[in-house]
């Protein structure tokens, strides 16, 4: 016990210091330290970034603009194959029929997602955000595709990463979030989505997206069957990656992490609780020292990610729709109050964050 007692001391003091943990010590901590400890220790580093009791959210909306996919990863219950008759790609006009009521509800942040549809060509995408941006102009941003998406694109059209970035900004695109990225270790992929790209290639286009001058966000999600290992190794990489972005520019925006649904898919699963992702996210909080912002997951943990601000998250979104998780069992709940309510228990000021430019 003494033991134990020493070492929690020795973090303490090292993270109300501003020092950086280890990944050893991040794994000490994941398998010794309790929920309040864990809070504690993601509040000290919270502080260094954010007033203690304020946080911020979004109104979003994911827009799936089709759900043709040639990935076939094992956890994902939203593609359809090529041919197959509940197939579809959505029209501009049904993209801005969405984001109108977006609007209307007076969200400004549209997310798109889809898949490696091989019957979509870049002039496709190019089109569609050109006209996004034509038409809502700074009133909305947007934050096109993934880079899993991205990285499809680029090699569809046989254009290396820095051409494609710069096709997207060209097209008015500001935002190429880090969507894709699951558990960012090698063997993870050939378990689960071998005909994705390696994590290599994931912080390669990364890198050629921040490097046009674009913004970029970190994600992760869990509750597959990673190891902590492996997820040990996704913050590592991630960590990692931001130090080496911040030397030349701004870095990643946000780290947002997500659990897996597990409903409907091929690999299925029992989800994980709460209680276990909240753990995670306190963790990611106090290793992610150079990360500004930390996201807690509304779409997936309903009500019960607002806990999440107290194990060190800042910012969370309101989404109305995302047919990806959706599909595999998430439920979005359209009281917006009753949920910026639950916030508001735990002790948290709550202000919309707006990301447009005339907003």
């Amino acid at each position: 016990m003494a033991t134990l007692t020493l070492n929690m001391q020795d973090l303490r003091t090292k993270v109300a210091s501003g020092e950086r943990i280890s990944t050893d010590e991040a794994r000490w901590l994941w398998q010794n330290a309790s929920d309040a400890e864990l809070c504690d220790l993601a509040s000290t580093v919270r502080a260094r970034f954010h007033v203690p009791d304020q946080a911020t959210y979004m109104l979003m909306r994911i827009v799936n603009y089709t759900n043709v996919c040639v990935a076939q990863c094992d956890y994902c219950a939203f593609y359809r194959l090529p041919g197959q008759p509940d197939g579809y790609v959505l029209t501009q006009e049904q993209v801005f029929a969405k984001l109108d009521e977006l609007v209307a509800l007076g969200g400004d942040l549209a997310a798109f997602n889809g898949g490696f549809n091989p019957h979509l060509p870049l002039d496709y995408y190019c089109d569609l955000f050109a006209a996004v941006r034509a038409r809502y102009g700074d009133a909305i941003e947007f934050y096109a595709l993934t880079i899993a998406e991205f990285m499809y694109l680029a090699d569809h059209a046989k254009i290396d990463y820095a051409a494609a970035a710069q096709r997207f900004k060209a097209a008015g695109v500001r935002w190429i979030t880090g969507g894709g990225s699951e558990i960012l270790t090698e063997e993870f992929r050939r378990r689960h989505s071998k005909f994705k790209y390696t994590v290599k290639q994931y912080f390669e286009a990364q890198a050629a997206i921040l490097a046009a001058g674009l913004g970029s966000t970190a994600t992760m999600v869990i509750g597959f069957d990673e190891t902590l290992d492996e997820r040990l190794e996704h913050l590592e990489r991630t960590r990692a990656f931001q130090d080496e972005q911040l030397k030349s520019n701004a870095g990643l925006a946000s780290f947002l992490c997500w659990t897996f649904k597990p409903y409907f898919t091929q690999i299925g699963g029992i989800e994980i609780s709460t209680s276990e992702y909240l753990r995670h996210l306190a963790l990611s909080r106090i290793y992610l020292d150079n990360f500004p912002r930390i996201r807690t997951s509304v779409l997936t943990q309903n009500e019960r990610a607002l806990e999440g601000l107290k194990y060190g998250a800042d910012d969370f979104d309101l989404p109305i729709e995302d047919e990806v998780t959706q599909k595999a069992g998430a439920k979005i709940s359209l009281e917006f109050e009753k949920i910026l309510g639950v916030a508001r228990e735990l002790g948290f000021n709550v202000q919309t964050r707006r990301v447009a430019l005339l907003s």
